[in-house]
């Protein structure tokens, strides 16, 4: 059974990284579980301290996924339109690699202000290079904490490994 947690919990850990780059998943959150998985098996000690305090940085990071983007928009001037452009694009741009991923979320947003005041190309493209710095932003501080939690894992694994061997 304690392996069957040990390789769940690694999964997750690697769905959270992607998920970190994905908007659909929400990969800090997804990375945490899998450090709690690793928690139940036996032998690890508990320690309540890093779980409660990666479980808060996991819901931090999980909020401000959503705050950045949009307060990068904001700042540009940008709409709610510009926001929504930003998803969609990055969905869609999954399905152009390589750069889609890339491009989708600046044409997504650009698109998006397009269609909320097509009469404002400048003021457009403003809002959607802030809803993009956001973006890039926001999937960076994921990616690197979904990276932390995963040398949490390690290193707590790592640390009870004679239970293991």
């Amino acid at each position: 059974m304690e392996y069957f947690l040990l390789i769940l919990g690694l999964l997750l850990m690697a769905v959270g990284i992607i998920g970190s780059l994905l908007p659909a998943l929400p990969g800090p959150p997804i990375s945490w579980v899998g450090i709690l998985l690793l928690y139940f098996c036996p032998g690890i000690e508990t320690n309540y301290w890093l779980l409660g305090i990666t479980l808060i940085i996991a819901v931090v990071i999980g909020i401000l996924d959503y705050v950045i983007p949009a307060q990068g928009t904001k700042y540009f001037g940008g709409s709610k339109y510009g926001i929504w452009g930003t998803n969609i694009g990055l969905v869609i741009g999954l399905f152009f690699p390589p750069f889609g991923f890339l491009i989708g979320p600046f044409l997504g947003a650009l698109i998006g202000e397009l269609i909320y005041n097509s009469n404002e190309g400048k003021r457009a493209f403003k809002a959607a290079t802030g809803s993009f710095l956001g973006f890039l932003a926001g999937t960076f501080i994921k990616f690197l904490v979904s990276l932390l939690f995963l040398g949490v894992f390690i290193v707590v694994f790592w640390q009870n490994r004679a239970i293991w061997f």
